[in-house]
C-alpha cells in the first residue's frame, strides 16, 4: 500500500515505522476497495498519522467518544505556534474530525452512546408492529406511515404529556398546516391524513387516545386524474435518452436507467434494488423485484433495454465484488444508491435541463409515460420507436393489455 503511494523511501519508512501501522493500512485498503484514487489516499494516510499522533492512539482497544475527539482536535488546532500546514478554521477541524471518526468506527474504537428515546417512540413502534405482524403490510408501506405518524406526533408532544390529550381540533390544525406551510398538494394530504388515522385507529384499540377520534379525522377530496403525473412526450423522451450519448461512464449508466423506467414503467426503488442476479441473459428475462406487494414479476428483456444494460455493465459499472445490485454510484465510495431521492435526481436533472413544462421531473413522469404511451399512427414511427426504447411487439405489457 505505502510502496505505490509514496514514492520516497524515507516518506515510506515514516508510514511504516508510526504506530498502529495494521490498523492505518486496513483503513487504507478499506477505502481503496471503495474506489478512492491513490491521489485521495496520499492526504489520507498522512491524516491518520496525524490523527494517531493527536488523539494518542495506542494499540489498546480504548473507545473514544466523539465529543472526545473533536476536543482534542480543536485544542490542537488552536494550539500556538502554529507549526504544522495542515489548514486552519472551521472546515479544516470539521474534515479532519469526520477522517478521525471513520477510521475509530472502522477499528470499532468509537464509542456511540445510545439515543435517547423519544417519548413517541414506543408508540411508533407498537404500530409498526401490528402493520407488520396483523397486517401483513410491506415495509415500504409500513416506513412510509410510520414518518407520517413521527412528524405529526414530534410537533403535538413538543407541548403535550400524553396523547390522551389530544383533540380533534389539533389534528385537523397539524393536517391543515401541510398544505399552508408545508406545501403539500391535496393528494399529499390525503395520503398524510390515512396514516394519523390508521394510526389512532390503533391508539384507541390500544386505549391510548380518546375513542372516536380517527372516523373525525377528514382528508381532501382528490378529484379524479388530479394526482396523474404529466408524462413526456415521446419526441420528449428521446431527447431525454439522447442526452446520455457523450456523458461516459455516467451516460450508460443513467441510459441504462432512464430506459427501464421510460419502457418497464418501473418505480425508483424497484432500479434502486435490482440485481445482477434479476437479469437471465439465457432466457432475456428481467426479474423485477417489486416494492409494493413483496414479489418478483418476470418481463421479456427488450432488446434495446438489454443492450444498454450490458454496456453500462462492461464499460460504465465500477468494478465491485461487494455489491450486487446493478447500478453504483460512480465516485467513492463506491456503493448502491441508498436512498430513492438519489435515483430521482439522476432522472430530474436530465429532464430539467431539456426545459419541459412538466409539474414532476422525477422516475414517476417516465412511468406515466411508459403506463399511457399509445400505439404510434403509422407504421415508420412505429418502428422508429421500437429500435430507440425497444417498445416493440416482443415487450409492450401496456399493449398486450
Amino acid at each position: 500500500m505505502f510502496e505505490q503511494l509514496f514514492p520516497r523511501a524515507e516518506t515510506r519508512l515514516r508510514h511504516l515505522t508510526s504506530p498502529l501501522l495494521k490498523e492505518r493500512t486496513e483503513f487504507l485498503q478499506h477505502c481503496a476497495d471503495q474506489g478512492y484514487s491513490p491521489t485521495t489516499l496520499r492526504p489520507l494516510a498522512t491524516d491518520l498519522l496525524l490523527i494517531q499522533k493527536v488523539l494518542a492512539l495506542t494499540g489498546s482497544s480504548h473507545q473514544l467518544d466523539p465529543a472526545t475527539v473533536k476536543a482534542a482536535i480543536d485544542k490542537w488546532m488552536s494550539r500556538e505556534p502554529r507549526y504544522h500546514s495542515y489548514k486552519n478554521g472551521r472546515r479544516g477541524r470539521e474534515y479532519l474530525a469526520q477522517r478521525a471518526l471513520r477510521w475509530l468506527g472502522h477499528m470499532d474504537r468509537l464509542q456511540i452512546a445510545p439515543a435517547t428515546p423519544k417519548a413517541y417512540s414506543t408508540l411508533v413502534a407498537d404500530f409498526a408492529t401490528r402493520m407488520r405482524v396483523q397486517q401483513g403490510l410491506s415495509e415500504a408501506t409500513i416506513a412510509s406511515r410510520c414518518w407520517y405518524v413521527e412528524d405529526f406526533l414530534k410537533r403535538f408532544f413538543y407541548n403535550h404529556r400524553s396523547l390522551s390529550d389530544i383533540t380533534i381540533a389539533e389534528i385537523d390544525e397539524a393536517i391543515a398546516q401541510k398544505g399552508r406551510d408545508d406545501g403539500y398538494s391535496r393528494l399529499s394530504i390525503k395520503v398524510y391524513a390515512s396514516g394519523i388515522r390508521s394510526f389512532f385507529r390503533h391508539a384507541e384499540g390500544r386505549g391510548w387516545c380518546t375513542r372516536g377520534l380517527a372516523n373525525l379525522i377528514e382528508s381532501p377530496r382528490v378529484y379524479q386524474y388530479e394526482s396523474l403525473p404529466l408524462g413526456p412526450s415521446w419526441d420528449d423522451v428521446q431527447k431525454l435518452i439522447a442526452t446520455t450519448e457523450a456523458d461516459g461512464p455516467r451516460g450508460r449508466r443513467d441510459r441504462a436507467m432512464l430506459l427501464l423506467f421510460a419502457v418497464y414503467g418501473l418505480r425508483s426503488g424497484e432500479v434502486r434494488t435490482l440485481k445482477l442476479e434479476d437479469l437471465d441473459w439465457e432466457k432475456n428475462l428481467i426479474w423485477v423485484p417489486r416494492t409494493k406487494g413483496r414479489r418478483r414479476q418476470c418481463y421479456p428483456l427488450v432488446e434495446t433495454v438489454g443492450e444498454a444494460i450490458l454496456q453500462y455493465l462492461e464499460d460504465g459499472r465500477p468494478r465491485s465484488t461487494r455489491y450486487r445490485e446493478v447500478f453504483l454510484t460512480l465516485s467513492a465510495p463506491i456503493q448502491p444508491f441508498r436512498a430513492t431521492s438519489s435515483v430521482w435526481t439522476v432522472v430530474a436533472k436530465r429532464l430539467r435541463r431539456l426545459g419541459l413544462p412538466l409539474r414532476h421531473h422525477g422516475p414517476h413522469a417516465l412511468r406515466h409515460y411508459a403506463a399511457s404511451r399509445t400505439m404510434p399512427r403509422n407504421q415508420n414511427e412505429r418502428g422508429s420507436e421500437a429500435r430507440t426504447t425497444g417498445a416493440g411487439r416482443e415487450h409492450s405489457r401496456e399493449d398486450a393489455a
